[in-house]
């Protein structure tokens, strides 16, 4: 007999209406081919049907009782997130699930870990989270790097794709998910070798007011604000806005970057929950790419110099979305949640950047080129979670569908110095130039639009054999579709790729504090690339890159406020174009094997004591390419901008109510700039390493009363010289010298 008994676990917006200043009664959970293109879209028809007839219905339910009793409480049994311990997660299965019980790697960025160690992007929200790297993105995007792939798209909010590149901030997230290898059945084509997921603020009905002020080094200024209002019993508002105006250690770099994020929600009753919510955001900096590099090393120079024109290197990014989410739990516990989300974001960078350095090394190459991106996006996701029990046997089922859209436009010029060259040589101990440059169009440069569309369907089961047995299992179905115009000659290309992206994940639990699991999953990248902008004649029929992961592991709650977790992987990347073997000319090309990497990951996160917070890990990383992807880099050969041994350690330590400190410790080892390639003996172009460095970050917490905090963070506390990221072996970033944030921190 199957008996239906409700979702297991309460959901996020079930709620108490008396409660205490620190609950959250709409916040997340503590802790994102063959099938017929008819049955898809009739599945995800029916789906979106539910969530419109639950939206309407809802205005029924939300009318006064003709005896104007109260409406019923609900009392939350989830956990609230404290400290830097998370303990449950609702994206990585899209139910709510404790982490113990996720086959996965998954590191969570709690916000008071944020807080205290003052973060102001993602690279820095995820510097001590192990298995992750960033590259640096030429100065105008995020670039993670994820068990050796690297990604500017594997970018998510609330669960849903958004994937422009540019540089997110964090003044509207209650937390930072980082998922570790391929996560295609949550999420869709991409998520190869991880994701980051952001989870924003949501309005609560315990009404504060809150903000920060943080002034630092290099005339850091930056304000936020985080205002939340219950308007009655059924509705709440809450605004989160934000203004930054920085320089930098470099000379000539700056930003200036504003958000508003004014959301709503309506609770009807116990059971329903609508919250609405918009977002402009603008991101204006100098793009800036770093220095070069000579005879395998990067150049000895000051870490503030600038190579190119900094003035002449502007980029900007402007952000407006609108986002809608609808959860309904049923009388019998069926959960119906949609999500919807739309986006217009508009991009233009521009660079002058340094290249190579001469054969003599008095001179480094200066080049040019801008950009313009535009995209639309809207997303829609619906999904049914509930309960069954079929014998001794207990279910958690998933069944979901998301449809979307996305319509790009791409433009590039090159620069011209003096309207003539491309390239001018400038000398390498005063490597700026002024020279005026013009923009126009390459033979080569880009000019397309693009419009992608994905349906999807998708169905998992979380089973419970017995107290000791698990398994998640699920499989999702995308239907993604390119149409890709090259507007400079008018070619056309489409492609239509059905992808089925299986995970398989097995839990043991000895203990109940304990679990051991092993993970087998699939994803995959189409040929346009994860920013849609890639496809031509050449690899327009070619099947997606294809990416398959395996993972054992261990996660251990040593205490309640304490995790620690393990993870052995090995991630194979195949239907990569490479060269083929038995070409003698070395030009034609096959799809095979391209990379594999191998490796351990270690995680710790929570209270070691009611007093002493930690968070970090280790991680050992071996990605290596498996065949020979060009004339140059062959079998063997190191995937670049990835360490093989990263050791990173936060600690909070609280003396009294009043007064703490922090310390963090960064250890990493050396890595190629780019991926190691084969150089003939004197080359003056040789494989360029970065070298291994140790920082050491820290900080003083000063509690004035409980509602007001002050701490100064200090980055880089015995001011190391070293070299944080690349983009090339031209393109190196100098890591900071010592700075200074002084922040105070207010919530009434």
């Amino acid at each position: 007999m199957v008996r239906i008994t409700g979702v297991v676990d309460a959901f996020p917006f079930l709620t108490v209406f008396n409660m205490n200043k620190n609950s959250s009664p709409c916040a997340q959970p503590t802790g994102r081919t063959g099938f017929a293109q008819r049955s898809v879209v009739q599945a995800i028809q029916l789906l979106t049907a539910g969530a419109t007839m639950a939206f309407g219905a809802s205005a029924a339910w939300a009318q006064t009782p003709a005896n104007n009793s109260a409406l019923p409480t609900v009392t939350v049994t989830g956990e609230n997130e404290q400290g830097y311990a998370a303990k449950r997660s609702t994206t990585a299965t899209k139910t709510d699930t404790l982490l113990r019980d996720t086959p996965q790697s998954i590191s969570v960025i709690t916000g008071d870990d944020m807080r205290d160690r003052a973060v102001q992007s993602i690279a820095e929200a995820t510097r001590y989270v192990p298995g992750v790297n960033f590259a640096q993105g030429e100065g105008n995007r995020e670039t993670p790097i994820f068990r050796g792939i690297s990604t500017t798209g594997d970018f998510f909010i609330d669960g849903i794709r958004d994937d422009v590149q540019y540089y997110r901030d964090l003044y509207n997230i209650e937390r930072v998910e980082v998922f570790k290898g391929p996560n295609a059945m949550i999420f869709g084509r991409g998520a190869t070798g991880g994701l980051i997921n952001r989870v924003s603020k949501q309005p609560e009905w315990t009404p504060f007011y809150g903000g920060s002020v943080t002034l630092g080094s290099h005339d850091n200024r930056r304000f936020t604000v985080d205002l939340n209002q219950p308007i009655n019993d059924q509705l709440a508002f809450r605004l989160n806005g934000m203004y930054e105006n920085s320089k930098s250690y470099r000379d000539g770099v700056w930003l200036e970057r504003s958000g508003v994020n004014p959301t709503i929600s309506w609770r009807p009753n116990a059971k329903t929950l609508v919250t609405l919510g918009y977002e402009h955001f603008k991101d204006d900096r100098i793009a800036d790419r770093g220095i070069t590099s000579f005879r395998g090393v990067p150049v000895v120079t000051s870490p503030s110099t600038f190579f190119g024109n900094a003035a002449g290197s502007p980029t900007g990014s402007t952000l407006d979305a609108f986002n809608a989410l609808v959860e309904h739990e049923f009388d019998n516990g069926v959960l119906l949640r949609n999500r919807t989300r739309w986006s217009n974001q508009d991009k233009f960078y521009q660079n002058v950047f340094p290249g190579a350095v001469n054969n003599a090394g008095t001179g480094v190459a200066i080049n040019a080129y801008n950009n313009a991106t535009s995209r639309k996006s809207i997303f829609n996701q619906t999904d049914l979670t509930f309960s069954l029990n079929t014998g001794g046997i207990k279910h958690k089922l998933l069944v979901g569908a998301e449809l979307g859209q996305q319509d790009t436009d791409n433009f590039r010029n090159t620069g011209y110095f003096n309207n003539t060259a491309t390239s001018v040589t400038v000398p390498l101990a005063f490597p700026t130039t002024n020279l005026p440059v013009v923009y126009r169009q390459a033979a080569t440069d880009a000019n397309n639009s693009g419009k992608a569309t994905v349906a999807a369907l998708y169905v998992q089961d979380q089973i419970e054999l017995s107290p000791q047995f698990q398994v998640v299992a699920g499989l999702r179905y995308d239907q993604f579709k390119v149409d890709f115009r090259n507007n400079r000659n008018g070619d056309r290309f489409k492609t239509n790729d059905d992808l089925l992206s299986p995970r398989v994940g097995v839990i043991y639990k000895p203990v109940e504090q304990v679990s051991l699991y092993a993970n087998y999953s699939i994803a995959y990248q189409p040929r346009a690339g994860d920013q849609l902008a890639s496809l031509s004649l050449s690899n327009a029929a070619l099947q997606p890159e294809k990416f398959k992961n395996y993972e054992i592991g261990a996660k251990w709650d040593v205490s309640p406020a304490l995790a620690a977790t393990a993870a052995l992987y090995r991630l194979d990347r195949s239907n990569v174009i490479v060269l083929d073997p038995t070409d003698p000319a070395g030009t034609r090309t096959i799809l095979s094997k391209g990379q594999r990497t191998q490796g351990l990951e270690l995680g710790l996160s929570g209270n070691i004591t009611p007093a002493w917070s930690v968070a970090g890990g280790y991680s050992y990383t071996d990605a290596k390419f498996s065949a020979d992807t060009s004339a140059t880099i062959r079998a063997g050969a190191t995937v670049g901008m990835v360490p093989k041994h990263t050791l990173a350690l936060w600690n909070r330590y609280d003396f009294s109510p009043m007064w703490g400190a922090g310390l963090g410790v960064i250890r990493q080892s050396k890595m190629f700039a780019s991926s190691q390639q084969i150089v003939t003996t004197g080359s003056p172009f040789p494989n360029v390493t970065l070298p291994g460095y140790t920082r050491v970050d820290a900080a003083v917490f000063f509690t004035l009363n409980k509602n007001m905090q002050m701490q100064l963070n200090v980055e880089n506390l015995f001011n190391k010289r070293y070299f944080l990221n690349a983009n090339s072996n031209t393109n190196i970033t100098p890591g900071s010298p010592r700075a200074f944030r002084v922040s105070l921190n207010a919530k009434f």
